[in-house]
């Protein structure tokens, strides 16, 4: 065990090197540089916001008693429960100072918070959730979209964001689909991408969340074991992870909760060490999970007690256990006295988070300590990038003889999203993740309903309300005035779906799975009874997850899909059913056909589809990328730049597109590529590449699309993921089922592996285009 030098008053840490200060430091010392405090018992006043939260908290929880030896992170000082945000600033100032000037070495903490749909604390942005943000196909928008939010951390001293969740969605029951980007690898790492560069290009720290395999439970339920195998996990889980790592540039990854195939994540040295850092060239910190630590004691049974926990973490590459020290404090303490635990690994850690606080400037002569002066935590240019991700995000799935947009109608507004503003919104939002547990304390922000929204679109008089029934339950009680209400009008607008929560106080969020993808309690009988009065009716559907609607997209004379959508939502919603925003959202993840169908998704090999040796077909009854529009667009010339590509080369396609119809939209072109390897099966399409291409009336555009030939690598039968020789088709498509043109790409040379030096973001060049 190192002696700490002799210290005569404090060590500098602006002068001194990280590995004079680790020098410097006690055994005490160094383990406090590891861990978080959550004061006040986390959630005391404002219920569970982390599994077994009551149950794990520390008995010591002040900063004074408990970070005597100094701290590594101060865990969620806004997003426990609502504080006014510049008197916290300043407590959290005073705090910062007591670490700097009472304890031996005077090194600041990491400040951390939730920031997935925006900084989870009152009066902020609440942008919508990340499968909107998929439904948006846009990085861009993504991309302001984390600098925004970076921007409004950094005005209150918070140095590291807990976003964006990476995780593939593999089956639409788990509850947190609704924080998952898409069904893709691909869309997610672009988009995930893009948030980390804009997140950390505001200078906070990016957390990828849940590393790895969390969204591939067994039937879908929160931390159920996952069964994938090495050449999903590589091909599919993997793949938005290694993007956002190499060519985002993310400085902490958090390690899952869930095991894969018997070896909890948190303990496995593989994953968190052998392939993040070794391989992938890794230097940030992975950060625990809430209390994942202790649960490879207290829930997998994988460890002894809580100081084997400890051990194993720490062997594995943990470097951090939030959200408060147990397992990394005393019992970790005892592992290594006792040799059980060598305190170079401890070393390795300090160093790993004391590189990071150098990084943000908390080892610097004078660090920015100083409060919040006053600050607009949403600000006009906040609320125009929420409204862009609203109205890019929502899909019209189907509209038969153009229902929508809609004219000189009397509209019923019914359903149980119709008029309520929490629906709009996420289970990491702080207004659902947070503030549903304080009815009495306002939402502080200006958020219109849907029926607000539609009002202001088509004025009082063309809009008449009724709720008719709950998200969930099984009262019927209202329908009778609800059906009275419609068949009053011209048209029936049915807005239905999910309300977030934690742990089953909603139907989608974090411990809110479900085993039917029917919509919840009587909503479907409550639709079904609307046609019935003869009436067309659109269903607008504001969830988290997609739903089983087959029989609506027949029945109805118009299908809406949003994902929780955020506080600009209702006016994108209202947009699109007025006809003042052409919708241009596609699906990031496919409508299942049967409620029963999972787990589903586009990326299977042959017999994963509709084949003569079952009785069932899979097939969704809308398909990832699908979306329509309130213009049309046609194509022309699709062709590879080069026929021929090497391994290590780029796969150039070129395509012109026009908008034909009346009015201005916005077309997603989307390039697919289908391969075939000896030895393996290869899903049927895979999406290679994606632009946005906005379009006025009768204009066109070329659009050159540029993909690294690296996303064209996948597992072989060596369990090598590579680049190989051989021939693609390489499709046009306006969803992976409705593909168009195709062309066929040879690809040249060695088999080449995956590597560091390769980016995998592609690049989108689009020009106008006059020859039409």
């Amino acid at each position: 065990m190192t002696t700490p030098r002799d210290v005569s008053g404090p060590v500098s840490a602006a002068t001194a090197t990280d590995h004079e200060l680790l020098a410097a430091m006690t055994l005490e010392e160094k383990l406090a540089q590891l861990v978080g405090l959550w004061e006040g018992r986390g959630g005391d006043g404002g219920g569970e916001v982390a599994p077994m939260q009551d149950a794990m908290q520390s008995d010591v929880d002040r900063l004074e008693d408990f970070a005597v030896h100094g701290l590594g992170h101060l865990t969620r000082m806004y997003g426990t429960r609502p504080v006014d945000p510049v008197e916290q600033s300043r407590r959290l100032a005073a705090k910062q100072q007591w670490l700097r000037t009472r304890t031996r070495l005077g090194i600041p903490a990491i400040v951390h918070e939730e920031c997935l749909t925006g900084l989870a604390t009152w009066r902020a942005t609440t942008y919508p959730t990340p499968l909107a943000w998929g439904a948006t196909f846009d990085p861009q928008v993504v991309a302001q979209m984390g600098e925004a939010i970076g921007r409004t951390m950094r005005s209150l001293g918070v140095h590291q964001g807990l976003a964006p969740v990476l995780d593939v969605v593999r089956d639409a029951r788990w509850g947190r689909v609704e924080e998952c980007v898409g069904e893709d690898p691909f869309l997610v790492g672009e988009l995930g991408t893009a948030y980390v560069r804009g997140l950390q290009g505001a200078g906070v720290v990016a957390t990828l969340k849940h590393f790895i395999g969390y969204s591939a439970s067994r039937a879908g339920r929160n931390l159920a074991p996952v069964h994938a195998g090495p050449r999903e996990v590589a091909d599919v889980l993997l793949p938005p992870f290694e993007m956002a790592v190499r060519d985002g540039g993310a400085r902490s990854v958090m390690a899952a909760y869930n095991e894969i195939d018997g070896v909890p994540v948190t303990g496995d040295a593989t994953l968190l060490t052998g392939l993040l850092r070794e391989r992938w060239g890794f230097t940030g910190t992975v950060v625990a999970d809430y209390f994942g630590v202790a649960f490879l004691h207290t829930l997998h049974g994988s460890a002894t007690d809580l100081g084997d926990a400890a051990a194993q973490a720490l062997h594995a590459g943990v470097d951090v256990e939030l959200p408060t020290g147990a397992a990394y404090v005393a019992p970790l303490a005892e592992q290594v006295r006792s040799g059980a635990v060598g305190e170079a690994v401890v070393d390795r850690a300090v160093l790993r988070v004391l590189r990071q606080k150098r990084e943000l400037g908390l080892l610097d002569p004078q660090p920015d300590l100083a409060p919040a002066a006053d600050v607009d935590l949403d600000p006009p240019a906040a609320r125009d990038v929420a409204r862009r991700l609203a109205e890019e995000s929502v899909v019209l799935v189907s509209n038969d003889d153009g229902t929508l947009p809609l004219t000189d109608a009397t509209v019923a507004l019914v359903g149980p999203n119709a008029d309520s503003a929490h629906a709009l919104f996420g289970c990491y939002s702080f207004a659902n993740h947070v503030l549903a547990r304080h009815p009495d304390t306002e939402l502080g922000l200006e958020v219109p309903t849907v029926r607000d929204a539609l009002v202001a679109e088509l004025g009082a008089d063309g809009v008449r309300y009724a709720r008719g029934c709950d998200v969930r339950g099984e009262d019927t009680g209202s329908f009778a005035e609800a059906l009275a209400v419609a068949e009053s009008a011209d048209v029936v607008v049915a807005v239905m779906g999910d309300l977030a929560g934690m742990f089953g106080r909603g139907t989608s969020g974090e411990g809110c799975d479900t085993d039917s993808l029917e919509l919840p309690g009587v909503q479907r009988r409550f639709v079904e009874e609307l046609l019935e009065t003869g009436r067309p009716v659109v269903l607008v559907l504001v969830t988290g997850r997609p739903y089983a609607v087959g029989w609506a997209v027949e029945r109805c004379a118009a299908v809406v899909q949003a994902f929780f959508p955020g506080q600009e939502g209702a006016a994108a919603l209202a947009g699109v059913l007025s006809g003042r925003v052409n919708p241009s959202g596609r699906l990031p993840v496919s409508l299942p056909a049967s409620p029963g169908g999972e787990p589903s998704g586009y990326l299977h090999p042959p017999l994963g589809g509709a084949s003569s040796v079952s009785n069932l077909d899979p097939s969704p009854v809308a398909p990832f990328g699908h979306g329509l529009s309130y213009t049309t667009f046609e194509y022309g010339d699709f062709h590879l730049v080069e026929p021929e590509v090497a391994t290590d080369g780029v796969v150039a396609v070129r395509v012109r597109v026009r908008n034909v119809g009346q009015r201005a939209g916005t077309d997603v072109v989307q390039v697919y590529a289908s391969t075939r390897t000896r030895g393996t099966t290869r899903p049927v399409v895979q999406l290679l590449g994606f632009a946005r291409v906005p379009l006025e009336p009768g204009a066109a555009a070329e659009v050159e699309l540029r993909v690294p030939a690296v996303r064209l690598a996948h597992t072989g039968a060596d369990l090598r993921r590579t680049v190989r020789p051989g021939r693609a088709t390489v499709w046009l498509g306006r969803s992976a089922a409705d593909l168009h043109a195709s062309a066929m790409l040879t690809i040249t040379g060695e088999p080449v592996d995956a590597t560091a030096a390769d980016t995998r973001l592609m690049s989108v060049a689009v020009r106008d285009d006059d020859r039409w």
